[in-house]
């Protein structure tokens, strides 16, 4: 049987300040020890961008103005009897900066703000990579 018996949606907030976007270290697979952008799961009420400012503040304490839909991409991962393991539908959208100083904390074990040559020598989400060379020119 499948561990996810309908794909999930996922959100995430594009946040950039003084030329640097800002990135967090997943704790929790999907994409366990990589950086990627802040993010995580719709509640059931909840709005998308209701849903962005929440995983954000959550996994950064970073407050932003979520704005437009920027990048959108699903991940598939099966388990090794070819069993969905993990079904999300991911939408990213540009978040404006507010308040306060980057912590780690929910499922984030390490964030930061990072410049693109810093980016280079970071093992980073292959969605995320995509995402910071084809939307933001950034990688």
């Amino acid at each position: 049987m499948a561990e996810q018996s309908y794909p999930q949606i996922g959100v995430g907030a594009v946040v950039i300040k003084d030329g640097k976007v800002l990135l967090v270290k997943r704790k929790n697979p999907p994409a366990k020890d990589q950086w990627a952008i802040p993010g995580g799961r719709l509640k059931l009420g909840e709005t998308l961008k209701e849903a962005c400012q929440r995983e954000l503040l959550e996994e950064t304490g970073i407050k932003a103005k979520v704005q437009e839909l920027i990048y959108a991409f699903e991940v598939i991962e099966r388990n090794p009897n070819n069993q969905i393991r993990f079904h999300y539908v991911i939408l990213d959208f540009w978040a404006d900066y507010l308040e306060g100083r980057a912590a780690a904390g929910d499922d984030a074990s390490e964030v930061g703000w990072f410049d693109s040559e810093m980016l280079k020598k970071m093992d980073i989400n292959p969605y995320t990579k995509k995402l910071l060379k084809e939307k933001l020119k950034f990688y």
